[in-house]
């Protein structure tokens, strides 16, 4: 709807065009028949009142001078600004007298827009200009002039699909968002050259053997070569990815644990690629932010020190031992003397084998004998002690020899362990265990705080598993809860040819609703978890417990049990971690066995304590010397064997293994004869796994149809 006000300032206009028209043709008829000129006083003072307009010298008016109204999208302020104008031109155009001349009311269209005093009606009918869109502000690049062209050959290399570094996608939409962020300016170079950030990380993937890793699994990018944008760019992603491999398999592994058994559980730790590209483009030192990766432990520090030994790469120079006769150890007797060859290579020998003991002694003698033969027990070699030829080419064998390679798959191990061992908040107290050395250490603020003899799982079926769990508390007189596959293995069978034989062994039978079978042993001396039982819940559901079999303790290989862990101290050793856990209660061995009984105490700590059961047979002692134990579960042979022909990147993948099974074998039954303690048809009771460690609930399981229930206590 158009503005009735504009309307009518078009009428004014129109008028004083009329009124104007109107007086030039009444001047000029007036004038018209009068030829002579006025004289007279009077005329003169009539003509100097009447003002005489000039003729205007206008062209006639086109249909382009009068616009068609359009302010009717004009915002409101333009609107209020052109109403004061109409209202004070209106009356100048209908006065005669007015000091504007009426001919400027019609050239009024043709004059200068910023002459404000001649502005007339038709300027303000014009249409106001509508305001441009606001532009967005131009994004200036933060990318040097020099580094434009890798930016953008970046850029377009990283938006294509077939990109063929990056096989992770969690890596490569890292990667696109760390370049992205930095306009994809190159991080590796400057102007074409190796930045120092550049340099340190492409040494420290040179340097990646030092630490087990292998070098050619990492390549680096030949920079120097790269003199165009497109090959400057493609070296930039394939040093990204390389060290970006490197830190994976430094904190995680070249392979996944479940690719070595079905028996290891470990907590994964895997790295975030946004972490470790943010971490290397903004440390100070690139090399020493990517060696963060590898393990803080000094188990594996230790370990990696030996290996540059082995290697000839250690503090001093590489040892080399020369052939020579064959040199021979014998103790004295009632009719000879003690026999110990002197030889110039003794000194060379003593300090490969480590033995520290008269150093630059030049005699062969029973320390020097002791370590030949401990080298020859390590490489498979009849452990004889003499160093004839072939022991000493054993010696001097290339670096991937047998020791070299044990040393390898001991650090892979250690990857495999949570880089905080123990618990923060108990000076990061910890259990270690070490299966083929069959020793457990408590640990705390960096030191052995108490270690003990143990005994392990039988190698094969019954071999104790590799896990990290938490301690929550012990049982003091424990309940053993004989396995299923004890049960169904072992003695469904001596049941099949002596029916009274649990009886005789002090064992309770029992059927339950589903047909299982469960038998379990009371308290007491004869008990075969001994007086306590240490518990940190796993699905393998293997624990550390005492044993009345003391016996075992004395031999120097001890894999004898069924899985779990007996201690050879277990009242020292509770006392020590109670002590841990609970430092004011002042626990000792004597009150810990005060408690002894019939009823089973549980003890339970305010802060678990974390539990690591590893499988090292290369370490270093606490003397500093490097130690090899006998591969017993034969892990060190399947992780070389993986290590030298399967690929690496197919390695790191996680395989899926049956999980473990509890359940009643097809085919079991029972023989005629037996007797139950107990015949459970009514109730299916606690499972096996809450009989063992407690089940969510605090409460006592109902105790089986004529048989009283155990007393138990909470503490």
């Amino acid at each position: 709807m158009r503005d009735c006000s504009n309307r009518a300032g078009f009428d004014r206009v129109l008028m004083a065009v009329a009124a104007t028209f109107l007086t030039v043709s009444a001047t000029s008829a007036l004038a018209a028949p009068s030829d002579t000129p006025r004289a007279s006083a009077a005329e003169l003072a009539i003509d100097a009142a009447i003002p005489r307009p000039e003729p205007a010298n206008v062209p006639p008016p086109t249909i382009g001078d009068f616009k068609m109204d359009s302010t009717g999208a004009v915002p409101d302020a333009a609107k209020a600004i052109e109403k004061p104008a109409e209202l004070g031109t209106a009356p100048k155009a209908a006065e005669p007298k007015t000091d504007i001349k009426p001919t400027e009311n019609v050239t009024a269209p043709a004059a200068k827009p910023n002459d404000a005093a001649t502005t007339t009606p038709p300027a303000a009918t014009a249409t106001a200009p509508a305001p441009e869109p606001a532009k967005e502000p131009v994004k200036v690049s933060t990318v040097a002039p020099a580094d434009q062209p890798v930016a953008d050959r970046l850029r377009d290399m990283l938006g294509a699909k077939s990109l063929r570094y990056f096989d992770r996608k969690n890596e490569r939409a890292a990667v696109e968002k760390f370049y992205s962020t930095r306009d994809y300016a190159p991080q590796w170079t400057q102007a074409g050259k190796l930045t120092d950030s550049g340099k340190g990380v492409i040494a420290r993937l040179k340097d990646a053997a030092a630490e087990g890793l292998n070098p050619a699994d990492y390549p680096v990018p030949d920079f120097a070569a790269a003199t165009s944008p497109d090959q400057l760019a493609e070296a930039e992603l394939k040093l990204i990815a390389s060290m970006l491999d490197y830190a994976r398999q430094a904190q995680s592994g070249r392979m996944h644990w479940s690719q070595v058994a079905a028996d290891i559980q470990y907590p994964e730790h895997p790295t975030d690629p946004a972490e470790v590209l943010a971490n290397i483009s903004t440390a100070k030192d690139a090399s020493a932010a990517l060696d963060g990766y590898n393990p803080p432990h000094k188990l594996y520090k230790d370990l990696k020190a030996k290996l540059a030994e082995l290697r000839g790469h250690g503090d001093g120079p590489m040892i080399h031992i020369a052939e020579g006769p064959a040199l021979a150890y014998k103790a004295a007797t009632k009719k000879q003397g003690e026999v110990a060859p002197e030889d110039p290579r003794v000194p060379q020998l003593r300090a490969k084998l480590g033995v520290t003991e008269n150093p630059d002694g030049t005699h062969y003698d029973a320390k020097v004998a002791a370590a030949v033969r401990k080298f020859q027990e390590s490489v498979d070699l009849k452990p004889t002690g003499v160093l004839d030829d072939r022991t000493v080419k054993a010696i001097n064998s290339p670096k991937r020899d047998r020791q070299i390679d044990t040393v390898l798959v001991n650090l892979e191990r250690l990857r495999w362990l949570p880089r905080q061992l123990g618990a923060a908040s108990l000076g990061n107290a910890y259990v270690i265990l070490n299966v083929p050395d069959f020793t457990l250490k408590v640990m705390q603020n960096g030191a052995p705080v108490w270690t003990t003899r143990v005994v392990t799982g039988k190698p094969g079926k019954h071999a104790t598993p590799m896990l990290t769990e938490t301690m929550k508390f012990i049982t003091v007189n424990p309940t053993w809860n004989v396995p299923p596959s004890i049960i169904y293995n072992e003695y469904l069978p001596a049941l099949q040819q002596d029916p009274t034989v649990l009886d005789r062994m002090g064992l309770r039978l029992e059927r339950r609703r589903d047909g299982s079978i469960h038998i379990s042993q009371p308290p007491g001396e004869a008990n075969a978890l001994g007086r306590i039982r240490f518990n940190f819940p796993n699905k393998f559901l293997v624990y550390q417990h005492d044993t009345p079999d003391k016996h075992l303790f004395a031999k120097e290989e001890r894999a004898f049990s069924h899985g779990c862990m007996r201690v050879q101290n277990p009242d020292q050793y509770a006392a020590t971690l109670l002590n841990i856990t609970m430092p004011n209660e002042r626990y000792t061995p004597e009150r810990i066995r005060s408690m002894y009984g019939r009823s089973e105490i549980d003890l339970k700590f305010p802060t678990p304590i974390p539990v690591n059961i590893t499988y090292q047979t290369a370490f270093v002692d606490d003397a500093g010397k490097l130690q090899i134990r006998k591969d017993i579960y034969g892990r060190d042979a399947t992780m070389i064997a993986l290590l030298k022909n399967g690929r690496s990147r197919d390695l790191e993948a996680m395989v899926a293994h049956a999980q473990p099974s509890y359940s009643r074998p097809a085919g079991s039954s029972l023989p005629a004869g037996v007797n139950f303690a107990s015949d459970n048809t009514f109730s299916s009771g606690p499972s096996f796994f809450e009989r063992l460690f407690g089940g969510p609930s605090p409460m006592t399981p109902p105790a089986p149809i004529g048989r009283r229930p155990q007393p138990r206590f909470t503490r």
